[in-house]
């Protein structure tokens, strides 16, 4: 899950909804990345990080946290 990401949308006041439809993906496949369940391609995450604006590197960006895991 990328949390910093969904982090600095926030800040950016930005829903995925509103990305995705910049970037000229379905909302379902934005989620699905944010979420981690499909990676994105290294020209998305330029876009992404063009569009929002932010000073953060790629890495700081998309550092992935691993989903919790239930028993």
């Amino acid at each position: 899950m990328h949390r910093i990401l969904r982090a600095e949308m926030v800040k950016c006041n930005r829903t995925i909804l509103q990305l995705a439809s910049e970037m000229g993906i379905s909302e379902k496949t934005l989620r699905n990345k944010i979420n981690g369940d499909t990676d994105f391609t290294l020209p998305e995450a330029q876009t992404i990080r063009r569009l929002l604006g932010t000073k953060l590197t790629l890495d700081e960006l998309f550092e992935v946290e691993e989903k919790e895991h239930r028993a």
